[in-house]
């Protein structure tokens, strides 16, 4: 069985042709799910705790050393009594004014007991932390997401695929490949459930270009990554295909005559384009060009969560670095996050420092993040609205209106129009209609900015969410791996 798989930037989504119908892959109730893992830690029990020999040896270790330094002290009392009274020549008293009665041996062992097993529990979080997880322990989605914010013992990382192109450690592109293998195998193990039957094939679309800071050796360091976590997911035999020519052939099939469109996906993470002669009677799509750009909806959130809320934390105080504040609004990179989260702001000036420590707690970025994504949404239907950031300070109030999203769409629609004009140029002809997909399509200044770069030109709106998908699915159906 051989089915079409999305992993997107922010969403992941998956499809297959059955008997002739195209069938999407549920995850519970829904069509797609949040690209988020979160790996609960295991949070030992107390009650499983025991003296064995080892640790009755690691008792009597700590009652040893503390008898000695309990003798190390009266010692020292002793001496400078001893030493008050030779000054003075009359009976010495403790020069501290108190002296501690000596604990006893019971004493002693109950605080052996409790320092042996606070080491033992610290052992084992680390030990299942750094053990390999099973996919059936993870959580996916916004399911993840609320569990890394309600409990907290765990590790979240949200939109694997946006670092797959950048310069990795070893470590780290362990830890990335780790988790883009789980989210590919619950991607597997959903389909063959719902199927019934072993899905072994998948159609993975792919960026025209990844987001990276290597250019082309990112985007083929990114394609090789995913070919091994599929692999390592349970992927016998996979293909790629760019994602805009996905949708032109998720459009082609719906089009009983022929035209060329122009492919628009605007995705979480990338943009990208393609023009292609689609409908008729072909057997498929025939793409005749495609240009991406590495922008997407997840670079409009940070932006908006820059120009809304980071006010609020200390954005544009002289003693707070600037760069602070996008490490924190950059939830979709570990290593900003760690950035962020290993800053010190006790001394930071109020009321700014006291927030910062709140965003710094576990789940707070993602919050946040959750809001600006929310509200980019609703500025879309409304002129303004109200947050309410009690999670951070009891109160406080965000007041954000269409200036905030204009000014957190202004990069993004100035390179989305750059990008046009260039794909204008190139095609060196007029498109017979223009296909909008991708989740940031829905957004009314990207439609607007499109419409603007080709004027008169007939845009059709596809499915925002499932376009690409659809097209995978279609080409999983067609191709023979």
């Amino acid at each position: 069985m051989q089915i079409g798989i999305d992993f997107g930037t922010s969403y992941s989504a998956a499809a297959a042709y059955v008997q002739g119908r195209l069938e999407g892959i549920r995850f519970g109730e829904q069509s797609q799910f949040r690209t988020a893992v979160f790996f609960p830690a295991a949070v030992p029990d107390p009650a499983d705790f025991y003296l064995d020999a080892e640790r009755e040896r690691e008792v009597e270790e700590y009652v040893r050393s503390a008898r000695a330094a309990q003798r190390g002290v009266s010692a020292a009392r002793q001496q400078r009594r001893d030493e008050s009274e030779d000054r003075s020549g009359r009976s010495g008293s403790d020069a501290d004014g108190y002296e501690p009665a000596p604990r006893s041996d019971a004493d002693l062992r109950a605080a052996g007991i409790r320092h042996v097993r606070r080491n033992w529990m610290e052992r084992v979080v680390r030990e299942s932390q750094g053990a390999v997880v099973k996919v059936n322990d993870a959580l996916f989605g916004d399911e993840a997401i609320d569990a890394y914010i309600n409990d907290g013992m765990g590790h979240l990382v949200e939109s694997p695929k946006s670092m797959l192109g950048y310069k990795l450690l070893p470590n780290a592109r362990r830890v990335i490949l780790h988790i883009a293998s789980h989210v590919l195998e619950h991607i597997r193990l959903s389909a063959t459930r719902q199927l019934g039957a072993p899905v072994r094939t998948a159609i993975l679309g792919r960026p025209v270009e990844f987001k990276s800071a290597m250019g082309a050796q990112g985007t083929a360091q990114a394609l090789e990554m995913l070919t091994e976590a599929a692999q390592s997911a349970g992927f016998e035999q996979i293909a790629f295909l760019e994602e805009p020519a996905a949708a032109a052939m998720h459009y082609h099939t719906q089009l009983s005559t022929a035209e060329c469109s122009l492919i628009v996906d605007v995705g979480g993470g990338t943009t990208d384009v393609a023009f292609a002669e689609v409908g008729g009677g072909a057997a498929a799509a025939r793409i005749l060009g495609s240009w991406g750009l590495p922008r997407g909806g997840t670079d409009i959130d940070i932006e908006l969560s820059l120009a809304a809320f980071m006010p609020l934390f200390g954005r544009g105080h002289p003693l707070i670095p600037v760069h602070h504040f996008r490490e924190a609004a950059s939830v979709h990179s570990p290593p900003q996050q760690k950035e962020f989260r290993g800053h010190n702001y006790r001394d930071s000036p109020p009321p700014f420092g006291a927030r910062l420590q709140a965003l710094q707690r576990t789940g707070s970025t993602s919050l946040l993040n959750r809001e600006a994504e929310r509200m980019k949404i609703a500025l879309g239907q409304v002129s303004s609205d109200r947050v309410d950031l009690d999670f951070i300070e009891d109160g406080l109030m965000a007041d954000i209106d269409r200036r905030h999203r204009d000014q957190a769409y202004a990069d993004f629609l100035d390179r989305l129009s750059a990008l046009l004009r260039r794909v204008h140029t190139e095609i060196d002809a007029v498109p017979d209609s223009i296909f909008l997909t991708g989740g940031s399509s829905r957004a009314p200044l990207i439609r607007e900015a499109v419409a603007r770069e080709f004027p008169g030109i007939r845009l059709v709106i596809g499915d925002a969410s499932l376009g690409v998908v659809s097209g995978l699915a279609v080409a999983a159906k067609q191709w023979q791996l």
